[in-house]
């Protein structure tokens, strides 16, 4: 047992200084630094511990940092880890400054994290400045000026502009800009057939209308890739027209029959009153005979000669309806 203490108390320093160092070696990324020394970076123990208390990863710092120097390119600590703290990804930024030296692009750190922090991918706008990027719009419908639909197609060639990148805008601001430039363009053609004839009138008007101003890229070229023809919008324009005049018409036609109809009904209105009236007057004329006979004021020989006088229209109505009947009859025999 005393054996076992004393082994324990033999061992218990060197177990400390053990763990210790586990500790320190965990803490101090001293691999980091013989890394750093060896690639010619100078950098303190002191400052990769600094990095440890401000939670900054020492190997998103050092590691970018010794490709930067490597590079030729004149970097320090403080812009680096400046950035990774402010959001940026600091990777990403050395290797776009290191693709603009070999491109012979002028591009500072500042600038380079600005457009990072901005949200665009920096590398990308790099490699876009010497490689340019081909943008196809979707299919744009325009109407010349004789009604004819025509439908086309472009793709844009566009390079970054890096000194616009920050506060520009976009690809989508590309794409609207030239489609409402191939519309105007189409509009303004006399016939769809002008179009067909020279598409690259359609390039050269919406080229020099300027429309990478304000953007991040410049445009180089625009090229129609395809156009078609699609309906007659002007005959279906007229036809919508036409059929719109014809309902108009009808309408008022419908409405012209109604008040006829209404002005007979009133008229057919007015002669049963007048009938109405006249069987009325015709129920007073016995009447007023008699009042006028009982008066003394009709003899009797006016009364006779009033009725004669009846007879005599009442004959001479069957007279009349007889020929008008007997008419008819004569025509057909005649035919």
């Amino acid at each position: 047992m005393n054996d076992i203490f004393s082994l324990i108390i033999v061992l218990l320093p060197v177990l400390l200084v053990f763990i210790g160092l586990l500790v320190v070696f965990s803490f101090v990324p001293l691999g980091l630094w013989i890394s750093a020394l060896a690639a010619g970076v100078k950098i303190g123990i002191g400052t990769l511990i600094g990095m440890r208390l401000r939670r900054v990863p020492p190997a998103r710092i050092v590691m970018p940092l010794v490709k930067a120097v490597k590079a030729g390119l004149d970097l320090s600590v403080n812009q680096l880890e400046a950035h990774f703290l402010a959001g940026g990804n600091v990777d990403r930024v050395v290797n776009a400054l290191i693709a603009a030296q070999r491109a012979e692009i002028p591009l500072t750190f500042e600038r380079a994290a600005a457009i990072d922090l901005a949200g665009r991918d920096v590398l990308e706008a790099v490699q876009m400045s010497v490689n340019p990027k081909v943008i196809e719009t979707p299919e744009v419908t325009a109407v010349a000026s004789n009604g004819i639909e025509v439908k086309a197609m472009a793709r844009v060639t566009v390079r970054a502009n890096i000194d616009r990148l920050v506060g520009g805008a976009g690809e989508a601001t590309i794409i609207a800009r030239v489609g409402e430039g191939i519309v105007t363009t189409i509009g303004s053609s006399q016939s769809h057939k002008e179009v067909l004839e020279n598409p690259d009138s359609i390039s050269e008007t919406v080229l020099d209308k300027g429309l990478d101003a304000g953007t991040a890229f410049e445009i180089l070229s625009i090229d129609i890739a395809d156009i078609d023809i699609g309906e007659n919008i002007g005959a279906q324009l007229q036809t919508d027209q036409a059929e719109a005049d014809k309902r108009i018409a009808q309408a008022k036609a419908e409405e012209r029959r109604a008040m006829a109809i209404a002005k007979e009904q009133e008229m057919r209105a007015s002669v049963q009153e007048m009938r109405a009236r006249v069987v009325e007057a015709e129920a007073d004329v016995p009447r007023a005979l008699a009042e006028a006979l009982r008066q003394g004021k009709l003899g009797v020989m006016d009364y006779m000669n009033y009725k004669n006088i009846g007879a005599d229209t009442q004959m001479r109505h069957s007279i009349a309806q007889m020929e008008r009947d007997k008419g008819p009859e004569k025509e057909g025999d005649n035919n």
